[in-house]
C-alpha cells in the first residue's frame, strides 16, 4: 500500500495527465458518450438521498463486530473486531463512485450484476437500484458485516439482491457456475496482484463483448498497478478508463485499435 504522500503525488500525476473531463479531444465515439452522458450527469436521482442517509446512520452506529480477516491464503488469518461505524468511515466508497456505479448500471443497462465485496452494502445499493429488475449477486467474505447489509437491503426495500458469504476463493467458482454471463462486475476484494487477477482470469469465460468490469483503487499499490496493467495488456480487453480511484474495463469489439484512456474525474 502506498503511503499518503506517495498517493497524493500520484493523483497529482494523474490530474496532471487526464484527459479534459468535459471529453475535450476524445476522438472516441463510445467514450465521448461515456464521459458526457454518465461521468458529467448531474442529475439527482431518486435513491442517492435514502442510500446516502443509510450511510450516515451506519458511520453512527458503534455495534461491536467480529469480522474473519483471509489474509493473504484461502483460509481465515485471524479475527478481529471493528464497529460498523468504523467500518462505514474507512472502507465505504466515498457517495461520488457509489453514485458513478449507478449511473452505469442505469446507462448500460445490465440484466446481470456482481460484486466482489460487498462491506456494508452501500455500493450493492446503488447497483441495485441502478436497475431494479437487474439480478445482483454480491459476494462478502465476513459473515457479520454481510448481515449488517442484508439488514440494510431490507429497509431500503431492495429485493433483487442476493448475498453470498465465504472466501471469495470458495464461493466465486459456484456463484459463477450457476450464470450462463456476466454483464457488469464491479470488483473490490483483495487488493492484491494474484487474487485480482485470479478474479479476472475467473470472470473472463462470462463476459461478452458489452459486458464492463470495474475493479477498486487500481493505484492502492504497486501490486494493484501491476494487476490493472496486466488487465490493460489481454487481448480480450479492448478499451479501458482510468479514473485513478476506479479503472474500468470493455470488451467491444466495435473498438478495432485498443485504447486506453485516462480521464479527469
Amino acid at each position: 500500500m502506498y503511503s499518503k504522500w506517495q498517493m497524493a503525488k500520484k493523483y497529482m500525476l494523474y490530474r496532471w495527465h487526464a484527459s479534459n473531463s468535459k471529453g475535450h479531444g476524445v476522438h472516441s465515439p463510445f467514450v465521448f458518450n461515456f464521459i458526457t452522458q454518465v461521468l458529467n450527469d448531474k442529475r439527482f436521482f431518486y435513491c442517492y438521498e435514502t442510500i446516502e442517509t443509510a450511510r450516515e446512520q451506519l458511520k453512527q452506529d458503534k455495534t461491536l463486530l467480529t469480522i474473519e480477516d483471509f489474509g493473504a491464503g484461502s483460509r481465515i488469518h485471524s479475527h478481529t473486531q471493528r464497529t460498523v461505524k468504523d467500518i462505514a468511515t474507512s472502507s465505504l466508497k466515498p457517495k461520488k463512485y457509489s453514485q458513478l456505479l449507478f449511473r452505469m448500471v442505469n446507462y448500460f443497462k445490465p440484466a446481470t450484476i456482481l460484486e466482489l465485496g460487498t462491506s456494508l452494502g452501500i455500493t450493492t445499493s446503488y447497483l441495485a437500484c441502478g436497475k431494479e429488475d437487474a439480478q445482483v449477486i454480491t459476494l462478502e467474505g465476513a459473515n457479520a458485516v454481510a448481515t449488517i447489509a442484508r439488514q440494510h437491503f431490507q429497509s431500503l426495500r431492495l429485493k433483487n439482491i442476493q448475498v453470498v458469504t465465504g472466501n471469495f476463493d470458495d464461493t466465486l467458482p459456484g456463484t459463477l457456475a450457476q450464470l450462463s454471463s456476466i454483464d457488469f462486475a464491479f470488483i473490490d476484494g483483495n487488493h492484491r496482484l494474484q487474487p485480482t487477477l485470479d478474479y479476472f482470469n475467473q470472470l473472463l469465460p462470462k463476459v461478452h463483448e458489452y459486458s464492463v468490469l470495474i475493479f477498486d483503487d487500481i493505484h492502492w499499490s504497486q501490486e494493484m498497478e501491476e494487476a490493472w496493467n496486466t488487465i490493460k495488456a489481454h487481448e480480450q480487453v479492448r478499451l479501458t478508463i482510468d479514473l485513478f480511484f476506479i479503472g474500468i474495463v470493455f470488451f467491444r469489439k466495435e473498438n478495432k485499435v485498443k485504447q486506453d484512456f485516462t480521464i479527469r474525474f
